[in-house]
């Protein structure tokens, strides 16, 4: 993430914030943002933690309910906002959500385009799962005629509504997230939308695996552990999961779901990676049972640590609350890298940069 700081000219604000994969992003990208909004406590205190140094300086972060959030608390004048980006919760449009879409208390998507009216910021950004736009094409309806309809009522064209895969930006992940771009009118020519892969192009992508992203964090707990076994155990660990990259992470909900890596068919896959999924490892230093955590018969589960950088997070970025609290805000997190390569695209239309890949590309 190299912008310097006197690029960092466009302001943002994100709802729905998270752990703060977005707003990592679109720090990347060179974003400055004026507030984070998010209701969990312990997502709070990451951000704060995290959230300082160059670049972040006035930052709000704020705590809010966003169904009684008013947006005058923001400072902000009509227009004068650049980015409005957010990840709505995906539960009502995910399978373990039940897909009941606009009938789910959860869904903020009228919230997010309230905002919108109000604020009428340059760009807007929303993230999702996929299955809010692939076959069978449940939400078609509720995507053409509440989302895009209202976007266009409030001036604005919808430039990119697509699936990004994020392994394709370097996440070592299977994790296709759904992105909707939209700009004012002013700046949607200059917006390039990222080209459809074919399976020859993907056969072209190097991935990074899951050997590859944990290799040195899990040399570390294996020579941490003072074990006799340890250099054996590791190597035969980096050859199953230098095979791959990983199924995708899911945090589960406050109401359902805890600390570990997802349905069955998903820890079949990091079985086949050499990692077990049936829970997730405390920090090596504070690692009380090594049989659990490192030499099980399934080998080693992963520490937050370790699901933070499958998800594409950096090392130093930290994650506060109790372990399944953690663990939960990373596997809800959407990956930094593909926030941030959206990001940069929408900075390049903001300063109507000449496109240089053709819109249908």
């Amino acid at each position: 993430m190299t912008s310097t700081e006197s690029e960092r000219s466009f302001t943002s604000v994100e709802i729905c914030a998270g752990a703060g994969g977005q707003a990592l992003g679109l720090h990347g990208a060179g974003f400055r943002h004026h507030a984070l909004v998010e209701i969990d406590a312990n997502a709070i205190a990451t951000l704060q933690h995290n959230a300082k140094g160059k670049g972040w300086e006035g930052v709000r972060i704020l705590q809010r309910d966003l169904t009684t959030f008013d947006v005058t608390e923001l400072g902000l004048a009509e227009g004068e906002l650049d980015l409005l980006a957010g990840g709505v919760p995906c539960p009502p449009f995910s399978a373990a959500g039940k897909q009941l879409g606009e009938n789910d208390e959860r869904d903020l998507f009228p919230t997010m385009l309230d905002m919108v009216r109000d604020l009428r910021p340059k760009a807007v950004m929303i993230e999702n799962v996929r299955g809010l736009l692939e076959p069978p094409h449940k939400f078609r309806e509720y995507r053409e005629n509440t989302i895009e309809r209202r976007l266009k009522e409030e001036g604005y064209e919808v430039c990119m509504w697509q699936v990004l895969e994020a392994w394709h930006f370097g996440v070592p992940q299977l994790r296709p997230r759904a992105i909707l771009v939209a700009l004012r009118p002013e700046y949607a020519p200059y917006f390039v939308p990222f080209g459809n892969v074919s399976e020859e192009d993907e056969r072209k992508i190097q991935k990074v695996t899951v050997g590859d992203a944990l290799h040195d964090t899990m040399r570390d707990r294996f020579d941490g552990s003072g074990d006799a076994r340890a250099d054996d155990k590791f190597k035969e660990w980096l050859d199953s999961a230098r095979t791959d990259i990983a199924p995708t992470l899911v945090g589960g909900s406050k109401k359902h779901g805890g600390a570990d890596l997802g349905p069955t068919r998903a820890k079949r896959a990091w079985s086949k990676l050499g990692v077990c999924g049936l829970g997730v490892a405390n920090d090596m230093d504070q690692m009380k049972d090594k049989e659990r955590d490192l030499f099980a018969d399934g080998g080693p589960k992963l520490t937050v640590e370790q699901a933070a950088i499958i998800q594409g997070f950096p090392a130093s970025w930290k994650f506060m609350g109790k372990k399944t609290a953690a663990y939960r805000q990373v596997g809800n997190a959407f990956p930094p890298p593909v926030a941030e390569a959206v990001g940069k695209r929408i900075r390049d239309a903001l300063e109507k940069k000449t496109p240089t890949v053709p819109p249908s590309a």
